[in-house]
């Protein structure tokens, strides 16, 4: 971690805040796919959206370890959150595929710009999570693109349900951070 300041959190609760909203998040985001899938599930984009959905509990599960080995609170949300992704991804895809595309875009979009951020945090004495949010950030773009590609951008109302979408899951980090 760079150079702490007097009144900085140590870097010990830096790094569980950053495994706690990444849990949480990734959580969230399992139960966005779950959502689409119940609307969506015999349709053209099922197979992406289960394919993207394995690819959110593998990451699910990898900071479920770190929740466990770290000896980390997960966020007292998750029931929230529980409800909030399956209702978000439902929502959206009973929009219509491209809008479950737009949403699966813009949450993408506000994770990859939030694991940017944890990446440049973190130094070579947590390169092992470095490298892990790294590779998950490669998974969070190719979701992106595949929405983008699935004609996302031609969702009715696009720009404001992702500015929407994104503050929302902005949000959510700063809560789950601390909650």
């Amino acid at each position: 971690m760079s150079q702490r300041l007097p009144g900085d959190t140590s870097a010990a609760t830096e790094i569980a805040r950053m495994i706690r909203v990444d849990h949480a998040g990734e959580y969230g985001a399992a139960r966005i796919y779950a959502g689409q899938l119940a609307v969506l599930g015999r349709r053209q984009t099922a197979p992406l959206l289960r394919e993207m959905q394995e690819q959110e509990r593998q990451h699910l599960d990898r900071f479920a370890d770190l929740i466990v080995q770290r000896r980390v609170r997960p966020t007292a949300l998750l029931p929230v959150w529980h409800v909030a992704g399956f209702a978000l991804g439902a929502v959206t895809a009973a929009l219509g595929e491209r809008a479950a595309m737009a949403c699966t875009v813009a949450v993408e979009e506000a994770i990859d710009a939030h694991y940017a951020s944890q990446i440049d945090q973190l130094d070579e004495s947590e390169a092992t999570l470095r490298d892990t949010l790294t590779s998950f950030r490669q998974d969070e773009l190719h979701h992106r693109d595949v929405g983008l590609q699935q004609g996302a951008e031609q969702a009715p109302g696009y720009r404001l349900m992702s500015a929407a979408i994104k503050a929302g899951c902005r949000l959510a980090i700063r809560i789950s951070e601390r909650v």
